[in-house]
């Protein structure tokens, strides 16, 4: 019998950070950046950089759970962006790079509501979670120029002062994790 792979989807702001975040661990099998959340299917880059298409830029990560559990998944999504911020990471605002996870069973909605009344309850983020958890909507899958764009990329701008600094952090934090 075949391992069973399970899905989860995040977003924390570009997907190019949540991307370039979650292939670095042992037990994901891939991470695909794209777009969920909004009404139209097939949602261009330039329609969700609008802020208007109500959809949010997510990271699909596709997982083996016998390697990484949903909670360890949790652990480096809300270590490695703002959950603070709402609709905004840095210097990206707008509801395309809000804090969501769009839960794909009631077992990770229930996870992921927990994970955040416990970080509300100790504090440690210094100001209230506003990730939003909502139920899994269509994903569709961002522009091929999109895939593997920090490691495609590691010398532009972006990738040195944003996303760079992620990854350093997942390293420092989570290096037993990683892949």
């Amino acid at each position: 019998m075949s391992e069973v792979i399970q899905t989860a989807i995040f977003g924390g702001g570009c997907f190019w950070c949540t991307e370039a975040v979650f292939q670095r661990l042992k037990g994901v099998e891939s991470v695909r950046p794209g777009y969920s959340g909004g009404e139209s299917a097939n949602p261009t880059y330039e329609q969700v950089c609008s802020g208007r298409s109500g959809h949010v830029e997510v990271g699909e990560v596709r997982v083996h759970p016998q390697q990484i559990s949903f909670d360890e998944l949790l652990e480096v999504f809300f270590a490695t962006h703002d959950p603070t911020t709402l609709d905004r990471q840095g210097n990206d605002v707008g509801p395309q790079y809000q804090s969501v996870i769009f839960a794909t069973s009631a077992e990770q909605r229930q996870a992921a509501e927990a994970m955040i009344e416990r970080l509300n309850a100790s504090g440690d983020a210094g100001a209230p979670i506003v990730t939003r958890v909502r139920d899994a909507e269509p994903f569709w899958p961002a522009e091929s120029v999109h895939v593997n764009y920090y490691d495609r990329n590691p010398n532009q701008g972006y990738c040195q002062f944003v996303i760079a600094p992620k990854v350093a952090k997942l390293k420092s934090a989570f290096a037993k994790r990683l892949a």
